[in-house]
């Protein structure tokens, strides 16, 4: 009988390779958890500094126990809730545990991701060993994450095995990362699980940001997310503002609003975000992605409006903005 897709990436994994596969978030890279050689591509292909920590993907949140310890029973609670599903838990680490996943650090980031190709790859994998899929975004460090299957084979060629194509991402932008590795429950990186709908579990509102005590997390930096092209995202009162300023320098500019373009002119490309904050995060990436493509002198993005859903959005532009221009990694 035929070898299948998912078949062959398990094996793969198992023999140290690297696999890109689909989350209901971004594409991931992915290696043997377990095995600190297969890791270290990981940080090879993307050109990852080695401690930055990785997020160990299982297929079920019964393999908790194989990767952290001192779960509090919150933790089991949370991954009924929203498992499978975009909110990462940071743990402290099991003994074993490869430092190479963690960045050296005693905690451990867990999630059983949304998507149904990758939980398939994901109990395929599984067997008697540990069972978890280190998979941070498969794109190069700092850059836009990928959303299909072909961000991934554009940006990172042939360091990749095999790609599992699933189909454009459904939610769009990272996981919620919530620390539960200390005594008040903390969100270190927003996702479109929001802190309301948390507290419905934890029976609080968890705290936010990372204080200097907190554990280092996957898409921390001040700079990420980012094109090469120079991004500004600016109040929507300034945004006609700034297409007649970059008119008048004579530059080409790109431009993401939730309205209709009211100028008329060959210099400008005009696309029309969502004005949902689920649909702008679903369509955020492959935006970016397609105008940073066009060699525009900038890309303008009007600020999303600062109301309850557009956290994780906020968050992504801020980072995206900071790490943008020539000298973007």
């Amino acid at each position: 009988m035929p070898e299948t897709a998912v078949e062959r990436a398990a094996a793969l994994l198992r023999a140290g390779e690297l696999v890109a596969f689909p989350t209901e978030t971004v594409y991931g890279l992915g290696a043997d958890a377990a095995n600190p050689a297969a890791v270290a591509k990981i940080f090879a292909a993307k050109g990852r500094p080695a401690d930055h920590p990785l997020i160990v993907h299982l297929p079920g949140h019964d393999h908790i126990d194989r990767w952290a310890r001192d779960v509090p029973d919150v933790a089991y609670e949370l991954a009924e809730a929203f498992w499978p599903g975009p909110l990462t838990l940071i743990l402290k680490r099991a003994a074993g545990v490869p430092d190479a996943v963690t960045g050296g650090q005693d905690t451990v980031g867990l999630r059983v991701p949304g998507h149904p190709l990758a939980l398939e790859l994901l109990r395929a994998f599984a067997g008697a060993h540990w069972s978890g899929v280190a998979a941070p975004s498969a794109n190069r460090f700092g850059r836009i994450s990928p959303t299909t299957a072909q961000h991934v084979r554009d940006e990172l060629g042939d360091a990749v095995a095999l790609v599992l194509d699933g189909g454009p991402c459904r939610v769009g932008i990272e996981s919620t990362i919530l620390d539960l590795s200390r005594q008040r429950p903390t969100i270190l990186r927003p996702g479109m699980v929001g802190a309301e709908a948390l507290a419905q579990v934890l029976g609080e509102l968890p705290a936010s940001g990372a204080g200097e005590a907190a554990p280092r997390v996957s898409g921390s930096l001040d700079a990420h997310y980012a094109p090469s092209t120079p991004l500004a995202v600016v109040p929507p009162d300034v945004v006609i503002f700034a297409v007649r300023e970059a008119l008048a320098r004579g530059e080409r500019i790109a431009v993401l609003a939730p309205m209709d373009c009211p100028f008329e002119h060959e210099r400008i490309h005009w696309r029309r975000a969502p004005a949902d904050p689920d649909a702008f995060a679903h369509d955020l990436y492959a935006a970016l992605r397609e105008l940073d493509a066009m060699g525009f002198a900038r890309i303008v993005v009007q600020k999303p409006p600062a109301t309850a859903g557009w956290q994780a959005i906020h968050d992504r532009l801020r980072r995206a903005a900071a790490g943008s221009g020539p000298e973007a990694p």
